[in-house]
């Protein structure tokens, strides 16, 4: 049966004085792959302790995969779905194949699940030694196999990437496709906003506990029509832009020798393209649309207001 991998209806928490979550409504489909993207404090681990029924609503409804975290079968639920947190810590004279057996009789998993998972983190050759030998990523990446461990069908992902190197962020981000395309459900949060925007199907920001955005990146540059950047360079150290004639005095901003920079309407870009392309002296030129930083940027400059007091810093 098709359901929701999440659903929050006008969810609300509260710490005292502090509102960390302030009327939430977000659904993620199933199979799909989500950012959850906010400053510190911004709400995204409170919302995710949620999703594991490690705390309870002030207000609203929680629903995943359907069920509710905290209901009569919240036990069964929670061994289909796969967390790992942002802060990786496991007993230290365990070794890595010992630490994955303990988490899989805990998920009531078969032990044999464990060489799979270990060698998809690429941590076979390392399964003997002692956790306290790890480096940052190898207990980020030994992190990640726990969380898959018993094949779950929601993955919740705080700062996954933390710790990895360039080639391991990447050999991350392929298993994440993998498993999406398998049908499983993933929301990771990040600051890496660049390695995110590559990799993920749709994005929701917090700020100040709320719900700023949600959507594809398209969805939410349409929304907030902020200009593409289009960088030109001409031949010869020229300080000016030349005056073209049917450019209607678009001004360029001159960033280097005979280099200039144009932020357009979305709409005017092909015509500006039109008139550059024309041009003889036009060597290079590039197009940039709004990146998810600059969508980022845009919802929590116009929306958020730093925050006094961090709900997740007040949990730790």
């Amino acid at each position: 049966m098709n359901t929701t991998a999440i659903e929050l209806t006008h969810l609300r928490k509260a710490f005292g004085p502090l509102q960390a979550l302030d009327d939430v409504s977000l659904t993620v489909p199933e199979g799909q792959i989500w950012g959850l993207l906010g400053h510190n404090g911004a709400g995204k681990t409170t919302l995710m302790k949620h999703l594991l029924g490690l705390l309870v609503p002030t207000g609203g409804e929680v629903r995943v995969l359907g069920r509710s975290p905290t209901g009569s079968d919240a036990r069964a639920l929670r061994r289909e779905v796969g967390y790992l947190p942002e802060t990786v810590a496991f007993y230290p004279e365990l070794t890595g194949r010992e630490i994955l057996k303990y988490f899989a009789r805990l998920k009531d998993v078969a032990p044999s699940q464990c060489e799979r998972m270990l060698a998809d983190v690429e941590l076979t050759d390392a399964a003997d030694r002692r956790a306290r030998t790890y480096s940052n990523g190898m207990r980020q990446r030994l992190g990640l196999a726990q969380a898959m461990l018993g094949h779950p069908r929601l993955l919740l992902l705080d700062e996954p990437t933390a710790g990895l190197d360039p080639i391991a962020t990447q050999r991350f981000y392929r298993k994440v496709k993998q498993l999406a395309g398998e049908g499983v459900s993933i929301l990771l949060s990040s600051h890496i906003l660049a390695g995110v925007e590559r990799h993920v199907d749709r994005v929701a920001i917090l700020g100040s506990g709320k719900l700023l955005a949600a959507g594809t990146l398209g969805e939410l540059r349409a929304r907030v029509r902020l200009p593409v950047v289009i960088r030109v360079r001409l031949s010869g150290a020229i300080s000016e832009w030349p005056a073209v004639a049917g450019e209607e005095g678009r001004a360029a901003k001159r960033i280097g020798d005979g280099e200039f920079e144009f932020r357009v309407p979305e709409q005017g870009k092909l015509y500006l393209l039109q008139q550059l392309t024309a041009r003889d002296d036009v060597v290079d030129l590039s197009v940039m649309p709004p990146t998810l930083d600059d969508v980022y940027a845009h919802y929590c400059g116009v929306s958020e207001q730093a925050p006094t007091a961090s709900a997740e810093g007040a949990e730790e």
